[in-house]
């Protein structure tokens, strides 16, 4: 039982979130680094592509959580060190696009899919209803009947 429960405590660490911000790159002012942070976690990794910066222990992630570093360091706001990088690297290092002329239809399919596929099994149910609440005609009554009356073998 104690193997069990060691196995399952050591998966749990395995699971959990590994930051990948080394203490060198860290900022002195904590209220700064929680500003680094908090963009770090919104940034995509350009090499991993799934994960965020803050995540990531690629090589061009550490260049750019000390380039934010180095920007909030320098005074930028963080709507100044986002539209840097997205300058530089474009829309695609943003973990959450913008909503803007050229990502709507990013933003709109989800919600039109699910609402056409809502619609439909709406639509659907109503037929499926209205077909088993019609009455049967003569003939579908008399097949019933003589199915009815046959003896079982």
């Amino acid at each position: 039982m104690r193997a069990l429960a060691l196995i399952a405590t050591v998966l749990a660490l395995q699971m959990a979130p590994a930051f990948a911000v080394q203490p060198d790159e860290m900022l002195r002012d904590p209220a700064l680094e929680a500003r680094a942070r908090a963009l770090s976690q919104q940034l995509r990794c350009m090499v991993c592509q799934n994960q965020s910066i803050d995540d990531s222990d690629a090589p061009l992630a550490h260049d750019l959580r000390v380039l934010v570093r180095e920007r909030l360091s320098k005074g930028d706001s963080d709507g100044q060190v986002v539209d840097f990088l997205v300058a530089r690297y474009g829309e695609f290092v943003l973990l959450k696009p913008r909503l803007e002329w050229r990502t709507v239809l990013l933003w709109a399919v989800p919600p039109g899919a699910l609402l056409i596929g809502g619609a439909t099994l709406f639509v659907l149910a109503r037929r499926r209803r209205s077909l088993a609440s019609k009455p049967l005609d003569d003939v579908e009554r008399r097949k019933l009947t003589e199915l009815l009356d046959r003896p079982n073998r």
